[in-house]
């Protein structure tokens, strides 16, 4: 049975699963071929219950099926595959499946990566199972495989509304805390704005840093500058991480804890979705990025919508005379492939004057910020 997105369950109870689709008709999803490489050679359809094909395997429980044109092993590009089933869990008394199955463009997937594998257990536990047909008990090629219930969803975010989003990050944003012990940052959820000796608010600013890729060309400058502005603002506590040296929780305990992040444009900012709702993004990019890369340049300022952040612009290297250095600049997608993985420089001028503008926003949001009666806007209690 294919599910439909309906708030209703089957067989009554918490954890189950909505009636199916009216447009499945009552009929199970069957899978035929395990392909990695041609989609094309992978196929399904839909048969009635008494009436499965000849030999195949029927998976009891819930199947979750992922079809996504990126992959599961990029941070954003996973997460956004991942994001629609714990909006869909939510919907449904927060059913979880037994086992999820992984496609890119019709090819089938083993596994995900560690982040975004870590996400999905921190939201679904850890024996849901990542179903590739391959292994102990698996037959060939041709085999067949129906599913008793599936999910299945193809179109990462392109059909979740605003406020869903928000309400999903929450809860990923809360799992995530939950599975790694994280609370509130350490912040004192008592008041509204932590403060130093002097009665000024305290701002967290993280340096977020990459290696190799879109690294900074003089880390040490970029550094610096973002110190000396930190070191003038009262209230203003400055941390440099290097991403790839943070385990999940780690991400996740640093973002809990940053109230502004400044990084080079990556994978790694995807984390912001563990920052408070209402904080801020800094992202720079190397050369060539602003005239080349498209619209996927923006993929963290909507990020940081879905999440709930303040995205408080970008810095773009300009190119040299503004002139494109690619040996085939006529051609911008093999010039933007040049560009691409380009190291990032800076403007100490333009930082300085970036990070002050910030700082003075950060700081005028957290003394105007009006008491609730909930102090604490993520409770420690999970929707899910």
């Amino acid at each position: 049975m294919v599910h439909e997105l309906a708030e209703r369950h089957l067989r009554g109870g918490r954890g189950r699963a909505p009636p199916p689709s009216k447009a499945s008709q009552g009929r199970l999803l069957c899978l035929k071929g395990r392909d990695a490489r041609n989609g094309s050679r992978n196929s399904y359809a839909l048969a009635r219950s008494d009436a499965l094909p000849e030999g195949s395997k029927l998976l009891p429980g819930l199947t979750f099926v992922s079809d996504t044109y990126y992959d599961y092993e990029n941070l954003w590009h996973g997460l956004t595959a991942i994001v629609p089933f714990v909006g869909w869990s939510m919907k449904n008394r927060c059913v979880k499946p037994k086992r999820w199955i992984l496609y890119h463009q019709g090819e089938i997937r083993s596994g995900m990566g560690s982040w975004v594998r870590q996400v999905v257990e921190a939201n679904y536990g850890e024996e849901v199972q990542m179903e590739s047909f391959e292994g102990e008990g698996a037959g060939g090629e041709d085999d067949t495989y129906c599913l008793e219930e599936a999910v299945v969803m193809r179109h990462n975010l392109g059909k979740m509304g605003e406020e869903k989003k928000l309400k999903v990050s929450d809860q990923v944003r809360c799992k995530a805390r939950e599975r790694c012990g994280v609370h509130g940052g350490g912040k004192d959820n008592t008041s509204t704005a932590e403060v130093n000796e002097t009665g000024k608010p305290l701002i967290r600013m993280t340096l977020l840093m990459r290696r190799v890729s879109r690294s900074f060309k003089n880390a040490s400058a970029v550094v610096n500058v973002f110190a000396g502005e930190c070191k003038r603002f009262s209230g203003c506590l400055l941390k440099v991480v290097q991403s790839e040296e943070l385990s999940f929780c780690d991400q996740v305990r640093v973002m809990t804890e940053t109230d502004i992040v400044v990084s080079p444009h990556g994978a790694q900012l995807t984390n912001m979705v563990f920052m408070e709702r209402g904080s801020s993004v800094m992202e720079l990019f190397p050369r060539g990025w602003l005239e080349l890369a498209g619209v996927g340049q923006y993929a963290h300022h909507w990020m940081a919508k879905m999440a709930g952040m303040n995205h408080r612009g970008a810095w773009w290297e300009p190119l040299a005379d503004g002139k494109k250095e690619c040996p085939d600049p006529k051609d911008d997608a093999r010039c933007f492939t040049y560009y691409k993985n380009g190291k990032v420089g800076h403007n100490e001028t333009h930082f300085a004057s970036w990070a002050r503008d910030v700082l003075n926003q950060v700081r005028t949001a957290k003394l105007t910020e009006v008491p609730s009666e909930n102090p604490n806007p993520n409770p420690s209690r999970c929707p899910c």
